[in-house]
């Protein structure tokens, strides 16, 4: 396992948290070589969509291996967090570092994210796992023979980790492991401490609220956000959200949120490698939830001691420590 001890300049957790999302490196090779796949996601359960299916849309990379013809070590699908998209910061840098490690890469948007916020009527809620499983399962088609992974990062490790425990249900070929960064496991407690930290909140509400209101835009005759204009919290926005919508017949924001929490019970019967990276100073999603998490074979949890959410950034020069991070975990399991 590569340790992670950050230069004490940017040890800290807001400092790890909020240069991750704006420090960019060279992304060009990741930018020049990607093609667009508009994905088949399967039947829409928002009711919204009027020929009911879902489209989701993502980016692919072929590493210089598949370019050239010759096998590749296998095709990795990624999943961003809230409000991301494949074009996150943490994304590119990931993709980048897998690319140059011989790996392909399939970068997903799911649903109100990116460029798909137009491709489907219905607006997004985290408990969509269903179309998020049959993407993953048309990604890993691609893959054909080769090893395939997934790799998630705050919420999209979240959507990881269900992905794992759901595989009976909906299988995914060539699956070797699947790696959860920063996971939410338990949402509605993230959602408090958001609400609890103006830096976090604010930056949460305000790129959610220019979600939705691209999505009012685009949907005139389906939506209108505006009351959530004047309603500060995080928590308020999903309870109106939930009741006003009624989607799923959620009583409301705190039954919403345990819809999709992951519980340690979940993860006892996994039938995959399954790794969670996190860092002991997380800022919105505690420590405490990791460790109470069950010990068993197909399971591991790798607490880095700094790297605030989804940070993982060093000295010097300044630069992403988290692809390095994952490709090691990605090669104990080779």
């Amino acid at each position: 396992m590569i340790e992670f001890n950050p230069h004490p300049l940017v040890q800290g957790a807001t400092a790890q948290t909020v240069l991750s999302s704006f420090v960019k490196e060279d992304a060009s090779t990741v930018l020049t070589g990607e093609s667009a796949v508009l994905l088949d996601a399967g039947p829409d359960q928002t009711g919204f969509a009027e020929d009911g299916a879902v489209r989701l849309l993502g980016y692919f990379n072929a590493g210089a291996a598949t370019r050239q013809g010759r096998p590749s070590r296998g095709l990795v699908l990624t999943l961003h967090g809230w409000e991301g998209c494949s074009h996150s910061v943490y994304n590119l840098m990931l993709a980048k570092g897998l690319l140059a490690a011989g790996y392909d890469v399939f970068r997903l948007n799911m649903r109100d994210h990116g460029p798909n916020v137009g491709l489907n009527r219905g607006i997004f809620y985290s408990t969509l796992l269903d179309e998020v499983a049959v993407a993953a399962g048309r990604v890993a088609e691609m893959a054909g023979e080769r090893p395939f992974f997934v790799v998630g990062a705050s919420l999209g490790g979240n959507f990881a980790l269900r992905l794992a425990a759901g595989l009976r249900r909906h299988p995914l070929p060539n699956l070797r492991q699947i790696i959860a960064i920063n996971p939410a496991l338990d949402p509605a407690r993230t959602s408090r401490i958001l609400d609890r930290k103006p830096l976090y909140r604010t930056y949460f509400r305000r790129r959610w609220l220019n979600t939705l209101q691209t999505k009012q835009r685009l949907f005139p005759d389906l939506y209108d956000f505006s009351p959530l204009a004047n309603m500060p919290l995080l928590w308020d926005m999903t309870e109106w959200l939930i009741r006003t919508h009624r989607f799923g017949e959620y009583a409301g924001a705190e039954e919403y949120f345990n819809a999709y929490a992951v519980r340690g019970a979940m993860l006892g019967d996994l039938t995959v490698p399954t790794t969670i990276l996190t860092a002991a100073d997380d800022p919105i999603i505690p420590v405490d939830d990791f460790r109470a998490l069950p010990k068993t074979e197909m399971l591991r949890t790798v607490i880095q001691p700094h790297g605030g959410h989804v940070g993982y950034m060093d000295l010097w020069p300044l630069h992403h420590r988290l692809p390095a991070l994952v490709l090691g975990l990605l090669d104990e399991s080779a």
